[in-house]
């Protein structure tokens, strides 16, 4: 079951509208289907015009006014103009935010440069301009004016979906037949009768076979007081969550990670069996596919690992709110080809997204923080370096000389940062780094009146002996 949030008030009920999916189609009439299939190909080519048009050219708007020639009428053509809409805002969120951390990069890169701190291997980062989103499979996400929902009078269907089609006045009627796990999800237990169904519905295609989507909405009452303990979130891969009192939840080491390599290694060994065959001239058809299905098994086994981490989290820490960090996985990229599939394979950018589903549907605050150099701030003094992580786990200031998990730092810092609006209203990254050193500056005046040791001193012997300690 997939399931998205809307946007409501902090305080105010959350409304979640959940996904009934895997619903498949398997219409008496084999044409029925031929005709669904007709339509989905010359939707799919429009929805495809408009991707481009507004990733390359203009802004994306779901009201703009149609430009391209087709045989679908004006309402299929309002509803593949919105979702190319909303596919091309995504698009353009997670680019900009690629550039913007490529920008810092950068900035970091000549500031090192100029320091004379930059070590001989380092390269100047590179900038790869995105791709344009291609639609591969069909995915038709239409509204009642297209596609409406009518419950079936006699007891062999329960649903049937009208479909408006290419020839005018001739819809389409396909049935709908829900498993006993359907209605289930469909009963509201409270009442024991079938939920609203929502106008919306979702058609995808996939290995020859359509599936529909149902979505419901469910209001949920916000249970936790603004005045809950605060627990500091941190997403990382060799421990899913870190919390701010030093809590791990999951990890992507061990066996998952032998798995990754196992399926990684298979993938290259297709990959060059399929250019072997192609210089010999087999067709394409007859080539074998570089897709597996220990990849895909993979993929569930890792969600269901972070979903377990999630619900262990929150049931370790009720009556708390929570901060985690805002993440933006499209935009990191590692020079080693092996630590990118790594990271894909982690599935990082699953973990907030289950955290803000699980925190609505138990009625738990949780808000997104900015976490530009949360890793590298000291939670104590806020001085912000690199060098403060002599290695991945361990984290010692050179200032200060605080010395802990490096995991355990960043949720601590981003506890801190929740209801921080001096940090809220920073607008990048620079500004970001310019607020923390300001605070650490501000904390050397006062350490100056109450300690005698010199910080810089003390940081240093701290660090010297802390790579050891902490594993």
């Amino acid at each position: 079951m997939k399931k998205r949030r809307k946007r409501t008030k902090a305080g105010s009920p959350q409304v979640i509208t959940k996904a009934v999916t895997h619903i498949g189609l398997e219409a008496p009439n084999p044409g029925k289907l031929t005709t669904l299939d007709t339509l989905a190909e010359v939707y799919l080519a429009l929805t495809q015009q408009y991707v481009t048009l507004f990733c390359s050219n203009e802004v994306p708007n779901g009201f703009r006014a149609p430009c391209f020639l087709t045989s679908l009428s004006e309402r299929w053509h309002r509803v593949a103009i919105q979702q190319a809409a909303g596919i091309a805002k995504s698009w353009r969120s997670n680019r900009a935010n690629a550039y913007e951390d490529y920008l810092d990069q950068l900035s970091e890169y000549q500031e090192q440069k100029t320091d004379g701190t930059l070590e001989d291997q380092a390269k100047e980062p590179e900038w790869r301009e995105w791709n344009i989103p291609t639609l591969r499979q069909p995915c038709i996400q239409a509204n009642g004016n297209v596609i409406k929902l009518e419950e079936a009078e006699d007891s062999t269907f329960d649903y049937w979906l009208n479909v408006s089609t290419l020839d005018k006045g001739h819809p389409l009627l396909i049935p709908v037949k829900l498993a006993d796990y359907h209605k289930e999800q469909l009963t509201d237990p409270q009442t024991g009768k079938r939920r609203k169904i929502n106008s919306s519905v979702t058609l995808n295609k996939r290995d020859e076979v359509w599936w529909l989507t149902l979505t419901y909405d469910e209001t949920v009452a916000v249970a936790t007081s603004p005045d809950a303990p605060v627990i500091g979130i941190d997403v990382g891969i060799a421990n899913f969550l870190t919390t701010s009192d030093g809590k791990q939840y999951g990890t992507f080491n061990g066996k998952l990670r032998k798995r990754q390599k196992q399926d990684r290694e298979k993938r290259r060994r297709k990959a060059k069996l399929r250019k072997c065959l192609e210089k010999r001239g087999v067709p394409k058809d007859k080539l074998p596919s570089t897709s597996s299905a220990t990849g895909q098994r993979l993929i569930r086994h890792v969600r269901q690992e972070i979903n377990r981490a999630v619900n262990l989290c929150f049931d370790e820490h009720q009556d708390c709110q929570f901060a985690y960090e805002q993440l933006s996985v499209a935009s990191m990229r590692f020079k080693a080809r092996t630590m990118n599939a790594y990271m894909r394979a982690s599935n990082l950018a699953h973990i907030p997204d289950h955290i803000t589903w699980n925190a609505t549907k138990r009625g738990v605050l949780a808000t997104r923080v900015k976490s530009a150099y949360s890793s590298q701030e000291c939670h104590m003094c806020h001085y912000v370096d690199r060098k403060n992580r002599p290695n991945q786990q361990t984290f010692c200031c050179r200032v200060c000389g605080h010395t802990t998990h490096a995991d355990t730092n960043a949720s601590q810092n981003i506890a801190s940062r929740l209801g921080d609006l001096e940090l809220r209203a920073c607008q990048n990254r620079q500004e970001v780094k310019a607020l923390l050193m300001r605070r650490h500056e501000q904390w050397k005046q006062k350490f100056r009146h109450s300690v005698v040791v010199p910080p810089v001193q003390l940081g240093l012997w701290a660090c010297s002996e802390a790579s050891t300690d902490v594993g």
